[in-house]
């Protein structure tokens, strides 16, 4: 049987794309969702793969521009809604939509695409590499208390609507984007329609309405937090949690004061956060750091598509020298040796200093793991004495990437 695969041409064939993730979670697009997505994913950004006239795969990409270290912002692909109907599974549909939608992300000079991956063994093959972690809290109120030593509440929080909210909080979150890599920017539309939208058929249940406060220093915005308060009858008894959806500062302070509100909220039982850093201050905070329950998750996956536009738009921690022996099975073009000198990734005849493929390159590139790391799971190969080291030292990044929002 022949399969094609090509971007969609009208909102009837966006829905049935992304119906087929949507398959999986009981979704079924409705033409005013289809409708209002469109304003975020437009069809010409979505691939479908075709059994005759029956639509049975998609893949989206949104359009980023992604923080890295430098910190610079690159374009980047978010590749989002990728999925096939269970009829049509193992049958290449996933591969030729993976290789329609990097050719394309190439012609458009997205040098780097991301994703979260629902399935972790997936996209390995694709060349994307997990370029960071996100960690999970679980806090009992009881046990929620700042520790001993922090200074007085500074500042005041405020509960805003959401007209406030949407003027305010993008220019927080802009000045937090451009400091902190894996950070990806939001138009209005973004704002609008998917982080501050509340819409109440999809409340999960027991939840409540999406709150949004903000907190002022000085009298200026400094910081900001969304979260929902949900309740559920467990055991005879009421079960109120503190659900955070996204807690930003501009300053350590800032970010302290913003979390002093969330933890001090009262009626509550527990505080759940999700899509936190794995340095984020708040386990040095707290008064009982284990009380945090911390569970790491995977976070963002990276691909390289155009490796040299890609590392030489990264800044790095010296001006050193390292030279690479990269595979890339998916992406050919960046098969080769390269050598990254002075901050610029040139095709190099020298002789390399570590051996490794897309996948292991794509797990380093926002800093969140090093290369040692990779050798000692055996995904990276020293060549030449020191070149661990040497990689490291230019790739050495003062944080861990974050990206606040899954897409």
């Amino acid at each position: 049987m022949a399969y094609r695969v090509r971007p969609c041409r009208s909102h009837e064939e966006l829905a049935q794309a992304w119906g087929a993730i949507g398959h999986y979670f009981g979704w079924v697009p409705k033409p005013e969702e289809v409708e209002r997505f469109t304003k975020l994913l437009p069809a010409e950004r979505t691939h479908a793969a075709f059994d005759g006239k029956e639509l049975v795969a998609g893949a989206g990409a949104f359009t980023f521009d992604l923080t890295i270290p430098g910190p610079v912002a690159v374009p980047c692909a978010g590749v989002t809604v990728v999925g096939t109907l269970p009829t049509h599974r193992r049958r290449g549909l996933l591969t030729r939509m993976m290789r329609a939608q990097l050719d394309d992300v190439r012609e458009r000079g997205e040098p780097i695409a991301a994703l979260f991956a629902s399935e972790e063994t997936i996209y390995g093959r694709y060349g994307y590499g997990l370029a960071s972690l996100r960690q999970e809290m679980r806090l009992p109120r009881g046990r929620a208390a700042l520790r001993a030593g922090t200074p007085p509440r500074s500042g005041s929080v405020r509960l805003v609507d959401n007209d406030e909210a949407l003027r305010a909080f993008p220019r927080l979150y802009e000045r937090v984007r451009r400091t902190t890599p894996g950070f990806l920017s939001r138009s209005r539309d973004w704002w609008e329609l998917r982080r501050l939208r509340d819409d109440p058929e999809r409340r999960s249940p027991g939840a409540g309405p999406l709150n949004y406060a903000l907190f002022e220093l000085g009298g200026r915005p400094a910081g900001y937090t969304l979260y929902r308060i949900a309740q559920q009858e467990e055991g005879g008894h009421w079960q109120r949690r503190l659900r955070v959806i996204e807690a930003l500062g501009l300053s350590f302070p800032a970010t302290r004061e913003v979390w002093r509100f969330l933890l001090e909220i009262d009626q509550v039982d527990e505080i759940l956060a999700w899509l936190l850093p794995t340095d984020h201050p708040l386990m040095h905070m707290v008064a009982r750091p284990d009380s945090l329950a911390l569970r790491t998750e995977t976070g963002l996956w990276v691909r390289l598509v155009d490796l040299g536009a890609a590392l030489s738009a990264r800044g790095y921690a010296g001006d050193g020298r390292v030279t690479f022996e990269l595979q890339d099975s998916f992406c050919s073009w960046n098969t080769g040796t390269w050598t990254l000198a002075d901050g610029v990734a040139k095709r190099s005849r020298r002789r390399p200093d570590v051996r490794l493929d897309a996948t292991a390159l794509g797990a380093t590139y926002l800093g969140g793991f090093s290369f040692a790391q990779l050798a000692r799971a055996g995904l990276v190969e020293e060549s030449r004495r020191g070149g661990l080291a040497r990689a490291d030292a230019l790739f050495r990044t003062d944080r861990a990437p974050w990206c606040p929002e899954i897409f």
